[in-house]
């Protein structure tokens, strides 16, 4: 049995553009192929195609398609980006695709996706993989948070349990911990 990993879902990512996104998934992504994991990459109106990320994460060093042929990695189009993934990530693990081994998800937040109903999502998805083999990222670009009111920007940063910036000047990585009791 593969070791308890930390739940991500809790933690947001933002990158500054689409090329830094996908750097970044691909990383997530060779981390998960590291700890022997089952990497499953959500798509839901992806501005690229499955083929185009596929040759992305190729180019940012993971081998999605050696990974495919061992049943490690896999594209599944999302039913329901507004509120379905919990579901989603339940019905892998009910059909059995971890077969024992952790699973990293990769999601990205899309524009469409209302800011409460996102928020709700990433609350359920915490506890979801809360204390499980599951490892969920969810991945924002900043051109989305450029719309977000300051109110949201700041929920946030306190709802998950740390957030990750990624820009052409740098890596700022934030975590939330509870205050010290009195």
């Amino acid at each position: 049995m593969p070791e308890k990993l930390p739940a991500l879902a809790g933690r947001v990512v933002t990158a500054q553009n689409r090329e830094l996104m996908h750097n970044l998934d691909a990383a997530f992504f060779r981390v998960g192929e590291a700890r022997g994991g089952v990497l499953v990459k959500f798509m839901s109106g992806e501005s690229e195609t499955e083929d185009e990320l596929r040759e992305e994460f190729e180019r940012h060093g993971l081998e999605v398609g050696r990974l495919e042929e061992e049943g490690r990695f896999r594209f599944i189009e999302e039913s329901d980006p507004a509120g379905g993934r919990p579901e989603e990530l339940w019905g892998l693990l009910e059909e059995g695709i971890d077969e024992g081994r952790s699973v990293w998800a990769n999601f990205n937040w899309k524009r469409e996706v209302d800011l409460e109903a996102a928020f709700s999502q990433q609350e359920e998805l915490s506890r979801f993989v809360e204390d499980s083999l599951l490892v969920v990222k969810t991945a924002v670009l900043e051109e989305v948070l450029d719309e977000w009111p300051g109110a949201d920007l700041r929920r946030a940063q306190v709802v998950h349990s740390g957030t990750i910036w990624l820009s052409e000047s740098g890596l700022s990585l934030s975590r939330v911990t509870p205050p010290p009791s009195a």
